[in-house]
Order: structure tokens, then sequence, then C-alpha cells
């Protein structure tokens, strides 16, 4: 192969002028609102990545778990075990295990008002809303009230939404959304969760 040594860094000092540019135009600071949403994995693992780059900092974090109703998984036994972590396992069940609207959705509405006070602790640096979108999607919690409470928080409280089918309203308030995509997953093959990286 030729030598293209020269060209490559030319390249790349083109490139770096340009990323320089755009972070120099970044100046301002406030807490983030992100969504993750979609319908491939790893939605709730990129939020509990955010609550251990939280914790390196040595900042609070408050985390609700909406609609899981089990205690035992590998981000709970370590992460919520943290100094500094708030961590509430907040539902009954997926469901469609449970397949009671009328109490999924008083689960649902006491879980929120847990969800409030975090929103409102100026201590919490970041806070993870796993699986909010479900509430919204099957209408146990009001998106009005929700996008409400979310857009009166601290100033530099961060704020991480996890779950498919975001309403548009989270959206439209959201400084990043990400969409995590379904190429292909273990599950459809009939290999069951598996600990650590499923659970």
């Amino acid at each position: 192969m030729p030598d293209n040594s020269a060209q490559h860094q030319a390249r790349m000092a083109r490139k770096k002028k340009v990323i320089d540019a755009a972070i120099a135009q970044a100046n301002q600071d406030k807490g983030l609102l992100l969504v993750l949403t979609g319908n491939g994995k790893g939605k709730s693992s990129s939020a509990f990545g955010m609550v251990a780059r939280s914790l390196g900092y040595g900042f609070k974090v408050g985390v609700a778990q909406f609609l899981k109703s089990r205690r035992d998984t590998g981000e709970e036994k370590f992460l919520g075990a943290q100094a500094g972590v708030d961590w509430q396992v907040l539902g009954d069940g997926f469901t469609w295990d449970t397949q009671d609207k009328a109490a999924d959705t008083a689960t649902a509405q006491r879980g929120w008002q847990v969800a409030q006070a975090m929103l409102r602790d100026t201590s919490l640096h970041l806070v993870v809303l796993d699986e909010l979108t479900y509430l919204l999607k099957y209408g146990y919690l009001e998106a009005a009230q929700v996008c409400a409470d979310l857009a009166a928080r601290p100033a530099m409280q961060h704020v991480v939404i996890t779950g498919r089918a975001a309403p548009d309203c989270l959206l439209e308030l959201a400084d990043t959304v990400s969409e995590i995509n379904d190429v292909k997953h273990a599950y459809r093959a009939g290999i069951k969760a598996q600990p650590g990286i499923d659970l």
C-alpha cells in the first residue's frame, strides 16, 4: 500500500479544526434530559452506565425502576449498594404478568410520587426513570403531568428516561434522544436471559 500518512495527517487536522470549533461553541451548562428509546437491547444498561459515571465523580444518584418488581438484578445488587445511591424498585411486575390495569395504575401513581420527590431533590445529580415510557403508553400516568414535573426539576439535575415508544412530549422536552434499534437478539434463538448480561 502506498504511504498516505501525509494525507491522513491533513485529513485529521481538518477534522480536529471542525471538532474544536464545535466544542468551543458548546458553552452552556444545564441539567440534561436524555431519552433512551427504541426496541433494541441496552437502554437501561446505558442509563446504569451513567449512574456509574456519576458515582465516579462523587455525585448522588436516584434510580426509580418502574414495572420491574424483581430485586435480584446485578445492577441493583452492585449500584444500589453504593454510597450516594437511592435505588427504588417501584413495580409489581411486567404488565403481562399482573394483567390488572387498575392495580398497575395505582402502583404507577405511587411510584411517580417517589419519582417526584427525586425530581425535587437538589442533592441528586442524576435521576434515572427506568421504563417510565410504558406507564405513559398504557395511560397509567398523565404525560402532561410527567413532562411538567420534569420541566420543573432543579436546573442542574440530569434525568435519563428509558423504555420503548417514548411519547412525543418526552421527545420534544429532551435534550438528547437515542433510539436503540433491534437488529438481532439471543432471546429469539431460544437463549434465556443471562446473569451479568441481561439481569
